[in-house]
């Protein structure tokens, strides 16, 4: 199953971007072998002014059809690690080929975006940059892949 991180954004060069890069280099090596990965990623910024719908229409346009949607919301749950291991495990098991993971604006997600997602989390009640929140979802993902090769990685 392939991987999509799908983020309004644009990221530099800098300490997130090497981090990011690190983390999904490792999942996609990892991953390999469990059919999970590579995990891409997509960006774009809104340019028309359009807020949080022009915002939609452009990360709608980077989720591959039929992919399962994760939308990254403070609206939504908080799993685990293991939990969102099993979730990704269970999608490849199902023979889903894409899974993708959508990081909204400074406003958040469309709610129209919001409401076709297969699963909302959130990584808790604070609030984070979006810089920030892109490399924790890539070390969740790379923590997934090694949760699920039984790597002494994530340690409970």
């Amino acid at each position: 199953m392939k991987l999509h991180l799908c983020a309004i954004g644009r990221l530099r060069k800098g300490p997130e971007k090497a981090l990011i890069d690190d983390y999904l280099d490792r999942a996609g090596k990892t991953g390999r072998a469990l059919g999970l990965g590579p995990c891409t990623v997509s960006e774009a910024e809104a340019k028309r002014g359009g807020g949080m719908a022009e915002e939609a229409d452009l990360l709608a346009r980077m989720i591959p059809d039929g992919a399962k949607l994760v939308c990254l919301d403070e609206r939504g749950k908080l799993l685990s690690s293991p939990q969102l291991a099993d979730q990704l495990g269970a999608w490849r098991d199902e023979g889903i080929r894409d899974t993708a993971f959508v990081i909204g604006g400074a406003d958040g997600i469309d709610p129209t975006l919001r409401a076709r997602a297969d699963l909302s989390i959130s990584f808790g009640k604070m609030v984070w940059p979006h810089m920030l929140a892109r490399v924790m979802l890539s070390e969740q993902i790379y923590r997934a892949t090694t949760i699920l090769a039984g790597s002494p990685y994530h340690r409970v």
